[in-house]
């Protein structure tokens, strides 16, 4: 496999910092012009393709399969079901840690959700193994499917999200409820919405003996490698992914799916490179979805509208064979001063496919209820939703005590609010109409999400002509991670952006670690930091132990590294270039490697978040129920912005999932069988271009000298939280109907 480089920026750059440079993507022109290769874009010799035959039903077990039809069919070359799958070397349901999910991979004739691979075909063609897929006409032995959230098998599970614990209480909330002047009780509905990225999951794949050659779009080349590995029985450095596009990923591509896996199988079975690349109805089932939950709250507050009690308890669903729960009602950790605090989850088992982390998980769904609810209090307590929330902002992170980091959000909330005009809201609902007769309702809600840090690693080399190499097995799935973290590698090298050739997206280089949870440019970007200064150190130290050099015996001092020289620190006027340095010493390059991961100390002695405000308008039909959004301002807070123009467009994203969340997007399961009956984006509803209103993000600035050595937080997932919360506010605030299920559909206002 070919390194993945990136072109250098043509344009010239001004000298000094690359962060804080409001640069566009540097794979902007590749993906424009159609030569960005995504995973499915690669054609290698002799390659066949392989479509899944998945599951009419949601529970039971196949008892036929017309195979020889399918074997009949012309340019089917084979049919891979559970009598010929190859063996694997792991059982595919085991699970060695609480980040490796079971797979369906044709081990027997169970059933365990809708969609569920019960067959491959491989065929010639993709025409050919469609159609052969489609000729197999199953036949089920059906048991009843278990669908129902409200189902009295509720249990507590050991565990919910990424290893948090399912209860947590801080002081006396039932105490505090009784002591309450103003109490409220409500419950939230959130449902299942499934992981449809543009780029559906796909892999191209060749056996070469007892290596593998694979494309496929990933999150985090490591654990991939390692869960293949595992699978397949073969050391982990014996694969090799690239990886270098991806048209989504938003958590589904995390760690590897059971289709992905299935198409090795085939490659294996065949002795053939194999494409597969899911159809878009198949991504209802086999690649992880945000499950529903339901969602009770309960506070209370004294005269003076501050919470005496927060109580927040949440229902999830996992499936029947595996275990993730959502983590909804940790949403309360962290975000509003009250004195008693609990949060709690039950779950039950359903027969889905399992969920798994999908953009901002815990914090959508829990931000959505909280948000409504912080409101509903603040209308209890006769006090104005921004006022409200002032009154209970935390100085210290509730439930813990820790200070903040940094904590910025009275500065987003003030200019969020100033920039939107919250000044002139109207207290009581139904009070604003356009000229149009649209009934106009403002709303809002505040955004959180950690500043969390995964491990990874990074290489720099300096080379002797003056420019640099900076190689790190980093994702880009759209967040512009090619652009932010190349300029923390031109800042890291003291080089201009376009002297750096900036490799990415490839398993054999160091391993940056997962891109999610908002912490790839944190993690990624401490690595390449690192790699910076440990290259930087070495060639110092050649130049200050060199008695030719300028900088002879500059130890105490130091040096500085800018436009490709290195400075006596105090006394500038004697420095010399990096190629000065290196020809002398008779080195063509100089290496250095990095770490990125965070500091124990300080990430047990603070709490790390990322804040922010989102303000929402509304219009709705007083006749009809119909619902849009005409405006959204976020004011976020997130430390060190590396590049204004790929932080807005998360921003921007984040927000308008929120518009999706809030007012179209659900999937919806019929409750006899099990299927979801709406498997496709004509009844699947995501916003669209005429969705999005008039949008606007404020970069708040925020500076944080403990969350890592840049100051970095994450963008990807924050935007979404305050949204949700913000334009169901705004409705109610529209409408004087509180609507507690979402989305928001029209028929829940008439």
């Amino acid at each position: 496999m070919s390194d993945i480089t990136l072109p250098a920026r043509p344009t010239h750059m001004r000298m000094g910092s690359s962060i804080g440079q409001n640069l566009t993507r540097r794979e902007g022109v590749l993906k424009t012009t159609g030569a960005a290769r995504f995973a499915a874009d690669n054609h290698p010799a002799g390659m066949v393709y392989a479509a899944i035959a998945g599951s009419d039903v949601a529970r039971g077990r196949v008892t036929s399969l017309n195979v020889d039809a399918a074997r009949a069919h012309p340019g089917v070359i084979e049919v891979m079901t559970p009598a010929n799958a190859p063996p694997l070397a792991m059982d595919p349901d085991a699970k060695l840690h609480g980040f490796m999910f079971r797979l369906d991979l044709l081990q027997n004739d169970r059933v365990r959700y809708h969609h569920q691979p019960i067959a491959v075909v491989v065929a010639e063609t993709l025409e050919a193994a469609t159609e052969g897929a489609a000729l197999l006409a199953p036949t089920y032995e059906v048991e009843p499917a278990r669908t129902d959230l409200g189902a009295d098998d509720s249990f507590v599970p050991a565990a919910v999200g990424a290893g948090h614990t399912a209860s947590e209480s801080h002081g006396d909330v039932e105490g505090g409820l009784d002591a309450a002047v103003v109490k409220m009780e409500a419950t939230y509905d959130t449902p299942a919405q499934y992981h449809n990225a543009m780029e559906p999951h796909s892999i191209v794949v060749e056996w070469q003996g007892n290596t593998l050659s694979i494309d496929m779009p990933t999150q985090g080349f490591a654990m991939t490698q390692g869960r293949i590995a595992g699978l397949f029985g073969i050391p982990a450095e014996n694969i090799a992914i690239r990886s270098p596009h991806l048209g989504g990923g938003f958590g589904s591509k995390a760690l590897g799916v059971g289709p992905q896996i299935l198409g090795i199988m085939a490659a294996k079975l065949v002795g053939r490179p194999v494409k597969l690349v899911l159809k878009r109805e198949q991504m209802f089932g086999p690649v992880g979805h945000r499950a529903p939950t339901r969602q009770t709250l309960r506070m209370g507050t004294d005269g003076t509208g501050h919470l005496t009690a927060l109580s927040h308890h949440a229902r999830t669903a996992t499936s029947s064979f595996d275990d993730f729960f959502e983590p909804a009602a940790n949403s309360s950790h962290s975000l509003y001063a009250s004195p008693a605090i609990a949060t709690s989850h039950d779950a039950v088992r359903l027969d889905t496919g399992t969920p798994m982390f999908m953009r901002a998980p815990g914090e959508a769904p829990g931000s959505a209820a909280l948000e409504s609810a912080i409101d509903e209090m603040a209308l209890a307590c006769g006090m104005d939703p921004l006022v409200f929330r002032l009154a209970n902002y935390a100085e210290y992170e509730p439930t813990t005590g820790k200070p903040f980091s940094s904590k910025a959000l009275r500065e987003c909330y003030e200019q969020g609010a100033a920039r939107f005009g919250w000044a002139k809201r109207p207290m009581e609902p139904r009070q604003m109409r356009d000229a149009d007769g649209m009934l106009v309702g403002w709303g809002m809600g505040t955004a959180v999400f950690p500043a969390l840090m995964f491990q990874g690693q990074a290489r720099a080399r300096l080379l002797r002509d003056g420019t640099g190499v900076l190689e790190i097995g980093a994702h880009d799935m759209g967040q512009g991670a090619w652009t932010g973290l190349a300029q923390i590698a031109a800042d890291a090298l003291g080089l201009e952006l376009d002297q750096i050739e900036f490799r990415s997206g490839a398993s054999h280089m160091p391993d940056a670690g997962i891109a999610g949870g908002s912490a790839h440019t944190a993690t990624a970007g401490a690595a390449i930091d690192g790699a910076g200064a440990d290259v930087i150190g070495k060639l110092a130290d050649l130049a200050m132990n060199d008695a030719r050099s300028p900088l002879f015996g500059a130890g105490n001092a130091g040096v500085i590294a800018r436009a490709g020289r290195l400075y006596r620190r105090d006394d500038e006027a004697r420095s010399e270039s990096y190629g000065e340095i290196l020809a002398r010493a008779g080195l063509d390059d100089i290496e250095g490697m990095g770490t990125g991961a965070g500091d124990p100390v300080l990430r047990s002695s603070y709490a790390m978040h990322a804040h922010g405000a989102v303000f929402a308008e509304v219009k709705v039909d007083p006749d009809f129920g119909q619902i849009r959004v005409t405006r959204l301002v976020g004011a976020f807070a997130a430390g060190t912005i590396v590049n204004p123009r790929m932080v807005q467009s998360q921003y921007y994203g984040g927000m308008i999932w929120g518009v999706s969340f809030a007012l179209h997007e659900h999937a919806v399961t019929d409750k006899r069988s099990g299927r979801v009956m709406n498997a496709n984006f004509g009844e699947y509803h995501v916003s669209v271009n005429a969705d999005v209103p008039s949008i606007e993000a404020i970069m708040v600035e925020e500076r944080d000298e403990h969350v890592n050595a840049l100051g970095i937080k994450g963008v990807g997932e924050i935007g979404i939280t305050g949204t949700v919360g913000a334009i169901a506010n705004a409705v109610w605030h529209a409408t004087g109907i509180r609507v507690r299920s979402f989305p928001i559909t029209l028929d829940r206002l008439l």
